[in-house]
């Protein structure tokens, strides 16, 4: 299957990224790519939300999830492997946290891929995963999210921001089809 890119955006100082058009039917699976995603402040987490068709904001679409990350120093003294209690939903509405402690000095930031299927479905929930690779001062985070948005209305816009403050980089959405 081919992936088509869609849209591109890339922000400087932004306090989210949106994506109001072009979710649709036309594919089944949309792929949100992150590129050095860096916050305006130190330790920020990056999160999503979406908006069910003619929704009025990012709060309407409860979510259940999962969160869990590896983590290992440079030096590798440390290391971990741990599920994460604080960051999952369990039919909760508010943004789903995707990567967590980001730095913000200019050799940190998070890259990594978002999974949305079958969006614009009006009969089953939506599916979705994420795999984001976070890079702060000591230690390297790979995080994994996982779960279900709960609603049976077709999902026409999501939504990225940090926790708090600003943030710089690129996400590109594809759909593959």
């Amino acid at each position: 299957m081919a992936m088509t890119l869609i849209t591109t955006n890339t922000s400087s100082g932004a306090a989210s990224s949106s994506f109001t058009s072009s979710i649709d039917s036309t594919y089944k699976l949309y792929i949100f790519k992150f590129i050095d995603i860096n916050p305006a402040t130190n330790n920020e987490h990056l999160e999503f939300q979406v908006n069910a068709t003619d929704g009025a904001d990012y709060n309407d679409s409860a979510i259940t999830s999962t969160y869990f990350y590896a983590y290992n120093t440079e030096d590798g003294s440390s290391t971990t492997f741990s599920y994460v209690t604080g960051r999952d939903q369990a039919q909760g509405t508010a943004f789903q946290k995707i990567a967590g402690d980001i730095g913000n000095g200019s050799d940190e930031s998070a890259a990594g891929t978002l999974w949305l299927f079958n969006p614009s479905n009006t009969t089953y929930v939506k599916h979705f995963y994420s795999r984001i690779n976070v890079y702060t001062s000591t230690h390297s985070v790979d995080t994994f999210v996982g779960g279900y948005i709960n609603d049976t209305t077709a999902i026409d816009d999501i939504q990225f921001k940090m926790n708090s403050g600003n943030f710089d980089g690129t996400i590109k959405m594809y759909g593959v089809g």
